[in-house]
């Protein structure tokens, strides 16, 4: 058996970390990140909103259970780079269609494995997440850092733009795994939705359709006069990469979505984000980021456990308190995890109730939104 190949992951702060290579042979650089999920490897190397960053898994092993065409959130790997502690010898799952290592070298994505996870972790947390590099092509450490701080920061990038459908597209399917269907009782016409994709996970689509959408998803770029002109029942913004604060076309169309008296708009992450921003709010990036699938979150007395992804927050200080409800909380934290506008049937939430990977708690909010939908049809 060949010996694997070394590889290096390099710090902006100067710290050098040796491992192993899988994947594709190269370097990479983005920022590192850590998830702390036991689950849905997957699905995390696949979510547009890890655009841009090299992701460190804690759970200490990936691979266990190879790779499928049903638990991606998109065609391709999102992420720059994965950083793991080892890797399974042997994938074992009947669902299986490959190995994880040779999925990632097909698609580009470079890997390195054998590195102190926990150390990482717990180096980020105390530093704050920031730029870094893997490299398993030879690159000297010395060459990775100064590539690496010449970088830029993820603090002013519009990256919603770069994964975001290029034209429009309907979208009308469930869950490709029959046992995740959860399919909802759905009204004999279904609900006009416009998504806007600022990198839209697939999981996402699969809800709406369960409960009884029918999906028009155009791009980031999409003007109100676009969206109005299909005449939708409820518009959705999605989740997405980057800063929040640089999508200003997503901010503008937010705003004057929110002008729509009684057009139902719901948003996810990013998405939840641009509605704050829209509503006058501001943003700020959080040292380390909420990236797992425990995070619990709650108001009025309860408590839901949600799948979270994201490194900036909306500023609790910073919304009209006349016109927003700050409806949620994370309960780690107590930053901003859902608002509602007092006036409008508009709400968003920062975390994933679609899941993929994640608990179901939060499923109710897809359905809140199809409830203002029947509502306004009634």
């Amino acid at each position: 058996m060949t010996a694997p190949s070394a590889a290096l992951l390099v710090l902006a702060d100067g710290t050098v970390l040796r491992g192993t290579a899988f994947g594709a042979v190269g370097t990479t650089i983005g920022e590192v990140v850590f998830n702390t999920g036991m689950t849905g490897y997957q699905e995390v190397i696949t979510d547009p909103s890890y655009a841009g960053q090299l992701v460190t898994f804690t759970y200490p092993e990936l691979g266990n259970t190879g790779v499928n065409a049903d638990d991606r959130e998109a065609d391709a790997p999102q992420v720059r780079g994965v950083i793991a502690r080892q890797l399974a010898p042997v994938a074992s799952s009947w669902r299986c269609e490959g190995p994880l290592a040779d999925w990632l070298a097909q698609h580009g994505v470079v890997g390195i494995a054998g590195v102190d996870t926990r150390a990482l972790v717990r180096h980020l947390r105390e530093r704050g997440a920031m730029n870094g590099a893997i490299s398993s092509d030879g690159t000297t450490a010395a060459v990775l850092l100064e590539q690496v701080r010449q970088s830029p920061s993820m603090e002013g990038l519009n990256l919603a733009e770069t994964v975001s459908t290029a034209t429009s597209y309907v979208w009308q399917q469930l869950c490709g795994a029959g046992f995740d269907q959860r399919q909802q009782e759905v009204p004999a016409q279904p609900y006009r939705v416009v998504a806007i994709d600022f990198g839209i996970k697939r999981a996402i689509l699969e809800r709406l359709s369960a409960h009884g959408c029918t999906v028009t998803v155009l791009p980031a770029g999409a003007s109100l006069d676009e969206v109005l002109a299909h005449t939708p029942e409820g518009v959705f913004l999605s989740n997405g990469p980057g800063d929040p604060a640089a999508v200003q076309s997503g901010i503008q169309l937010a705003a004057g979505l929110i002008e729509q008296p009684s057009l139902p708009v719901f948003g996810i992450c990013l998405g939840h984000q641009i509605l704050g921003l829209a509503l006058g709010g501001s943003t700020y990036k959080l040292s380390y980021g909420h990236r797992g699938l425990n995070h619990p979150c709650g108001g009025h007395g309860l408590v839901e456990i949600t799948s979270q992804n994201h490194g900036f927050a909306l500023a609790a200080a910073s919304l009209d308190a006349a016109q927003v409800e700050i409806t949620h909380t994370n309960l780690n934290d107590h930053t901003v995890a859902a608002l509602r506008h007092r006036h409008r049937p508009v709400f968003g939430v920062q975390y994933h109730p679609e899941a993929s990977p994640g608990p179901h708690d939060a499923d109710h909010h897809f359905g809140r939104f199809v409830a203002l939908m029947a509502e306004r049809r009634a």
